[in-house]
């Protein structure tokens, strides 16, 4: 909004040249979305309260876990819905609306929608979304996506990969399997991950700045031509929104981090783990994902392994799953978990920025 109003100016003021630079207005989306988040934080909050919209704690039967979890009852819920719309409005306000951006909002807006459903149910009969329903939804859009991408024909329907300069696939018709696998599975494994005080939130935020860094060099000419990464005119702009992602998370931590005040919800996980999946389809950097979400990828593994492990040989592999249950009950206190954690998102959202040379 504010690059169409004030670059236009710019033959009054040459000042306002500025709007033009994707390094300043991802600044400034960051900075906007995060004071969003951190001056309506309390406010959010306390009308939370009253609408009586707090957690449900369930461990499925896990006394431990339970004994462990009951302290956090009563702590509200469905925060998420402040950090999607801190992203929506800083977007719009900085970003210079493209396709790309489009995609990205309508998938924001699509699994805040989902989320706030599924979260909406929990606290009315203890019970969210089915698995099956909600892998639905989640194929349903993925599919959507890939479709709409082979009609618009933006970009070849191919797969890169990292460690390779020429190893391309393509996919042809099958990409729009692929575009529903990455986003299911970026959704799924974000939601696992978010069990413990400020643990998903920050391990988001690695991921969120990674992919700004991708963003802006899938969408430079020079940069992707030097760095044998595939140009995408227009992918540029995601900079911003992985920049407000950025802003609202480090906001929302501020009041997620332990002992939580606010959770984010399904609303806040399946909304931002969407996201990310859409971001790197959108600059062809899928397995660039698995590397810098290692953590989502294996709390999300954990989850298969355990039930797997269950129905095969009917025991448990771990103590709890996911892995940040299994790490609590091994005797970890909750903040040391989420910290160790974190450092392990910190490893490897800086392998995936490696590959940059790497090739």
């Amino acid at each position: 909004m504010l690059y169409y109003f004030l670059y236009s100016l710019r033959e009054v003021f040459f000042g306002f040249n500025i709007f033009k630079y994707i390094t300043f207005r991802s600044v400034s989306g960051f900075i906007t979305s995060f004071l969003l988040v951190i001056i309506l934080g309390k406010f959010f909050i306390r009308h939370l309260k009253r609408l009586r919209l707090e957690e449900y704690i369930d461990m499925y039967g896990h006394v431990k876990l339970q004994a462990i979890f009951n302290g956090k009852k009563g702590t509200p819920t469905m925060g998420g819905i402040l950090i999607v719309l801190s992203i929506l409005f800083s977007v719009v306000l900085w970003a210079k609306i493209n396709v790309f951006v489009w995609l990205s909002l309508l998938t924001l807006g699509w699994f805040s929608i989902f989320g706030f459903v599924d979260d909406y149910l929990k606290l009315k009969n203890k019970k969210g979304l089915k698995r099956l329903p909600k892998f639905f939804i989640q194929i349903i859009f993925g599919s959507f996506l890939g479709f709409i991408l082979l009609k618009l024909n933006i970009f070849e329907p191919t797969i890169y990969f990292p460690f390779f300069k020429n190893l391309v696939v393509n996919l042809g018709i099958f990409y729009i399997i692929w575009t529903a696998i990455v986003v299911s599975a970026s959704c799924n494994s974000v939601n696992f991950t978010d069990g413990l005080d400020g643990l998903a939130i920050g391990s988001i935020l690695m991921v969120a700045l990674t992919f700004s860094i991708f963003s802006y060099v899938s969408g430079n000419v020079n940069l992707s031509g030097y760095l044998f990464f595939p140009f995408i005119e227009g992918t540029g702009e995601l900079t911003v929104v992985c920049s407000c992602i950025l802003g609202a998370g480090l906001g929302f931590l501020w009041f997620n981090a332990y002992p939580a005040e606010v959770f984010m919800g399904d609303v806040g996980s399946s909304s931002l783990g969407g996201l990310l999946g859409v971001v790197a389809i959108l600059i062809k950097k899928e397995i660039w994902l698995l590397i810098a979400g290692g953590l989502f990828v294996i709390e999300a593994l954990s989850v298969i392994l355990q039930i797997g492990w269950v129905k095969i040989f009917s025991r448990k592999l771990f103590k709890a799953a996911p892995l940040h249950h299994h790490l609590q009950l091994s005797g970890w206190p909750e903040s040391k978990v989420t910290i160790r954690l974190w450092i392990i998102s910190v490893l490897f959202s800086a392998l995936a920025l490696a590959t940059l040379k790497v090739r």
